[in-house]
């Protein structure tokens, strides 16, 4: 298995369209399988998250690295370190409402962006799970949010 530095340096090498575009792949694959294919990224699991388009109002689902904390789940809005954040991101800002597949479950769920203490400890466990988050954010100027699914 490739090491966090080695994935996060392959992502951060693709462009844009790309790393979109092999998420889109990514979507039916791990449907079909009930989350048996690409169900991580190196040793940090994956799942799909379905948002609502901020401008079209279509469900838009893409995998998203995240973090078990609990009942809730993590995720963090980084698009590989790219100047601008994900959709799915931009999408949980202006409606929360979110579905979840993990493996063969699904769930609904509510997002909310972590601050100050809250967010520096769920970063600093996302990152003992994958190592690249802090890749991806030396690499943007912006402030990377992590949501927090409950």
């Amino acid at each position: 298995m490739p090491s966090d530095r080695v994935l996060s340096r392959f992502s951060m090498s693709l462009p844009a369209g790309v790393l979109r575009g092999v998420g889109k792949m990514n979507v039916p694959l791990y449907r079909a399988s009930r989350g048996r294919l690409f169900a991580t990224w190196g040793r940090a699991p994956v799942l799909l998250l379905t948002t609502t388009g901020r401008r079209s109002g279509q469900q838009r689902t893409a995998p998203v690295v995240y973090l078990a904390d609990g009942q809730r789940l993590v995720v963090i809005g980084s698009n590989a370190g790219n100047e601008r954040a994900p959709a799915w991101a931009l999408n949980l800002k202006d409606n929360p409402a979110c579905g979840v597949q993990v493996r063969g479950q699904r769930r609904q769920l509510h997002a909310r962006v972590a601050e100050g203490d809250e967010r520096a400890e769920l970063w600093r466990k996302m990152n003992d799970q994958y190592a690249g988050f802090d890749d991806y954010d030396e690499r943007t100027s912006r402030d990377i949010a992590v949501f927090v699914l409950e």
